[in-house]
């Protein structure tokens, strides 16, 4: 700029500073556009790599939705790369634009109960609205949790490495959580029993009434498993009448805020647990009721009886429609 200042043409400075007069014209031309601030930088180029057309973006997009490789059940970056004949970068820019993941899927089951309606708009009615001098408990087992013991002893997380743990494991034996979500407060009444029979219902039923204010009528939401239907069941809320089920549908358990709980004390207490013994498991789980009972949270329901039965309707219409 300096030598064009001085009236010096554009072949007289390429010349004279080893560079080609398109160069020189062009660096002219930006600081005629953008001034001093111009020449503080180079210019962005364009890619050397061809921009996708819409046509091939086109065919991916179909390729993931109605159709699958021929050797696996769905398509990885890489596989629809091959087939695309495009780089996986672009299949994964492509996947992102348009929300797809073919490597997630998730599970689903609508119920059959013909009498789904009345129950969910019951079971919802006391989540949102539930009735004056009376709790509401979410109740059922976690059956069959197992005592497994690692064959090998871990080792501890340090900087830089997780810590570890075998992927092999020995059986100690089972045992079964019976738990009551109450939905005022958070509480959990439970306990541990070696099986989940109507007997074992029973006595929880009576630990419920004995953890519970006497002067207060408990409304229970409980699944369609058939101890809690049996005769001897039936005669002992005949004989206390302050206890009144609600079942949920078939193929509904989510509808009970108790698996809920169930999830948490999954995640956070068994899953990663080490035990030797029943009894240590045992231990392990009650000591994580003391603690959960000691600063409860409340799950909150938040979802009404129509939402949820639009979004089932729903489900349904699409069931039919591709079958």
């Amino acid at each position: 700029m300096l030598l064009a200042s001085e009236g010096l043409t554009a072949a007289a400075i390429a010349a004279a500073v080893g560079k080609s007069v398109l160069t020189v014209r062009r660096w002219r031309r930006r600081y005629m556009a953008q001034g001093a601030d111009g020449l503080l930088k180079d210019a962005t180029r364009p890619s050397r790599v061809k921009p996708l057309t819409p046509e091939k973006v086109k065919q991916v997009v179909h390729m993931t939705l109605h159709e699958k490789p021929p050797n696996a059940t769905h398509w990885s970056v890489r596989s629809m790369a091959a087939a695309a004949g495009i780089s996986y970068s672009s299949v994964q820019r492509i996947w992102h634009a348009h929300g797809l993941k073919p490597h997630l899927i998730e599970t689903f089951k609508i119920s059959r109960d013909r009498n789904f309606a009345a129950k969910v708009a019951d079971v919802v009615g006391l989540y949102l609205n539930p009735p004056d001098r009376a709790l509401v408990l979410c109740v059922d087992e976690k059956s069959q949790i197992q005592a497994l013991d690692r064959t090998q002893p871990g080792l501890p997380m340090k900087k830089g490495r997780a810590g570890t743990m075998t992927h092999d494991y020995k059986r100690n034996g089972t045992t079964t959580l019976f738990a009551a979500l109450n939905m005022l407060d958070g509480r959990v009444i439970g306990t541990c029993m070696a099986r989940h029979r109507h007997r074992e219902f029973l006595r929880f039923l009576k630990l419920i009434d004995h953890h519970t204010p006497a002067d207060l009528d408990l409304h229970l939401v409980v699944d369609n498993y058939a101890t809690h239907k049996t005769p001897a069941v039936k005669r002992w809320l005949k004989a206390h009448p302050r206890f009144h089920l609600h079942f949920t549908p078939t193929s509904a358990s989510w509808l009970n805020m108790v698996e809920r709980f169930f999830a948490e004390i999954t995640r956070k207490r068994i899953r990663r647990g080490v035990f030797r013994s029943v009894t240590e498991l045992q231990s392990a789980i009650m000591e994580y009721l003391e603690n959960h009972n000691a600063d409860p949270k409340p799950f909150i329901w938040t979802k009404s009886a129509g939402e949820i039965l639009e979004k089932v309707a729903r489900a349904k219409q699409v069931l039919e429609s591709q079958h």
